[in-house]
């Protein structure tokens, strides 16, 4: 069996763009409101749930902390709609991923560590591994499709199996 140990890249814009967006305000343009007591930072992330009169939803995740290494045995993808996480409370988190395919290829899977300020949002039909907290009880707003499960005829998401590779992320902080 063969073996992948990844070891997180620190999260750019620029080695992220293959698979989404990475929501930050570091170095973005601003616009005063709110009579000069607010900064707005607009457009940070295209939000793509319209298939089939898809409706965008907000939610809170609270995660559990992950041991690592850590085992990616299974990765899945969201092939009509993207997703968005944006930590809460600056908790630092993990991403893996694989680009956009029919079938995940693992010779393409990376590794990426978020600052805990920054967010980041997954394009559709971007191969990835669940939500990976370094911390216990941490919070993230979720940004994606509405699941109705009564009227939805696409398929929410595919998740596949990885098999006769040992893929683990090594963390050392």
């Amino acid at each position: 069996m063969n073996t992948i140990k990844l070891i997180p890249a620190n999260l750019t814009a620029e080695n992220f763009s293959q698979f989404g967006e990475v929501l930050s305000i570091e170095n973005k343009e601003f616009v005063t409101i709110n009579d000069g007591y607010a900064y707005k930072y607009a457009d940070l992330a295209k939000i793509d749930t319209q298939e089939e009169h898809g409706e965008t939803s907000v939610h809170i995740f609270v995660a559990k902390k992950r041991l690592f290494p850590l085992q990616i045995s299974m990765l899945e993808k969201h092939p009509f709609f993207s997703q968005t996480f944006i930590p809460k409370g600056n908790s630092p988190f993990l991403v893996v991923v694989s680009p956009p395919s029919e079938e995940p290829v693992i010779e393409n899977i990376r590794a990426f560590i978020s600052n805990g300020d920054q967010g980041i949002s997954y394009s559709r039909g971007v191969w990835h591994f669940p939500l990976i907290s370094i911390n216990d009880n941490s919070q993230f707003i979720v940004i994606d499709r509405k699941h109705n499960i009564d009227t939805d005829t696409i398929k929410q998401c595919i998740v596949k199996q990885v098999e006769d590779i040992n893929i683990t992320v090594e963390l050392s902080l």
